[in-house]
């Protein structure tokens, strides 16, 4: 399989190169040359953003393409136009941010969709700027050389975003530690070396259309996740149950201060109870919460404790004194 992936060098982009690679497909990879794919791949250069982005790829023809552009749909429209008389199929993974908020649980990829134009050369609002993506892959390849992966909170190794990597750090400085409630409140996420070996095996089957891809709704809780941080990093650290209710009259804020945490309730909905019957029917596999923490650890611990972040997020994390103030209130 020759295998032409648009990034390849960070997170999800760098599992789907290492996984492609451990099948024996010959793997190229077309970046901007900020940091560098696993070894093996060929690599090219080009700022997807720029007039002659799209040059080093020359005349060079694959069986498929991965495409995990997270920004203005317009790049993703430029390189599939670019392809798809070189390309058999185009895989773009896009997110299950796609349907509107609130949606109710069990959303299924049927569902409907927040509006978004292939034209955007913007991307401002990243669940427009997704379906902007999965617009413009479908509108040059067509829906039947189009797989559309929409994936859910993603955690593992290489992570960029800083939700992880974030918990380990803290939990391993010990100490009381402000956990969100309810303690077995379940949490919907999935693997990025998930993700890209389901990814990987849709592109060969060959599957098309759209599939949520995340684990089935609670298949770990909040609590698992945090005891497993604790047991991976050795630390002294006493989780400190606290209602939702106290967290959110404090002014701490879901998901960025307290990352990957939602209160119950529609947003949680929303995010943690999608339907993922179909990718599961096509062979989608999810590991233990355990491995993903302990990888995502070591990893970290080779890097020097601090997870290198994307310029376009903002950095996750409660700040300490804000911790505390709750603690000891």
């Amino acid at each position: 399989m020759r295998l032409l992936i648009l990034g390849g060098s960070e997170f999800l982009g760098r599992a789907l190169v290492d996984d492609a690679l451990t099948r024996g497909w010959d793997v190229t990879v077309l970046n901007r040359g900020r940091n560098e794919p696993p070894p093996g791949a060929t690599v090219l250069h080009g700022d997807r953003t720029a007039p002659d982005g799209l040059r080093a790829l020359g005349g060079g023809a694959w069986d498929a393409v991965v495409d995990t552009w997270s920004w203005a749909p317009s790049a993703v429209r430029d390189a599939a136009r670019a392809l798809a008389g070189r390309a058999d199929r185009f895989g773009y993974v896009s997110s299950c941010s796609v349907y509107p908020l609130p949606s109710p649980p069990g959303t299924t990829e049927d569902a409907p969709v927040v509006q978004g134009s292939p034209d955007d050369d913007r991307g401002d609002d990243y669940a427009k700027a997704k379906h902007g993506g999965e617009l413009a892959a479908a509108a040059e390849f067509g829906p039947d050389r189009t797989l559309l992966v929409r994936a859910g909170l993603i955690l593992g190794p290489y992570e960029n975003v800083g939700r992880l990597p974030w918990w380990l750090t803290r939990i391993a400085e010990g100490g009381r530690v402000l956990a969100p409630g309810p303690r077995d409140l379940g949490l919907q996420f999935i693997d990025s070396r998930d993700l890209a070996a389901w990814t990987l095996d849709a592109i060969e089957k060959p599957l098309s259309g759209p599939y949520n891809v995340t684990s089935a709704p609670a298949r770990t809780t909040m609590r698992e996740l945090l005891e497993a941080c604790i047991r991976v990093t050795g630390a002294d650290a006493q989780l400190v149950w606290t209602d939702p209710e106290r967290i959110l009259d404090t002014g701490i804020e879901p998901w960025t201060e307290l990352p990957a945490w939602l209160p119950p309730g529609e947003l949680y909905d929303s995010l943690y109870r999608v339907n993922v019957d179909r990718a599961l029917a096509t062979g989608l596999r999810c590991r233990p919460v355990d491995e993903t923490v302990a990888d995502t650890w070591a990893w970290l611990r080779t890097i020097g404790g601090r997870a290198p972040q994307r310029p376009d997020r903002p950095s996750p994390g409660l700040p300490r004194e804000k911790e505390t103030r709750l603690l000891e209130s």
